[in-house]
């Protein structure tokens, strides 16, 4: 696999200053996922604004890895319900124009 789309969790610790063991947990409990490739663990550049924001409610705002994942996937969730809603309101503009 190509490494251009990865950035290593070594680098990504060293920048926000968090220990590996973090990046571990939040994969423990599926959070993130790590690619390991040639011995060391990198994550795509797509996920790194989910990982920053865990970081933050992690470490900014004091919340526990369980705090984290349920207020992580009620995020998924409100985002979900927001296209949800969107489609259901393009729907509803198509059979008002009739």
């Amino acid at each position: 696999m190509e490494t251009q789309n990865l950035i290593s969790v070594q680098l990504i610790c060293n920048q926000y200053n968090v220990p590996i063991s973090f990046i571990n947990t939040l994969q423990e409990f599926q959070l993130v996922e790590l690619i390991d490739e040639d011995n060391n663990l990198y994550i795509h550049t797509k996920h790194m604004n989910k990982v920053e924001k865990m970081i933050r409610l992690h470490y900014d705002l004091d919340i526990n890895i369980e705090g984290v994942d349920v207020i992580y996937n009620l995020l998924k969730k409100v985002e979900s319900l927001k296209q949800e809603i969107n489609v259901l309101n393009n729907r509803l503009r198509l059979y008002e124009d009739l």
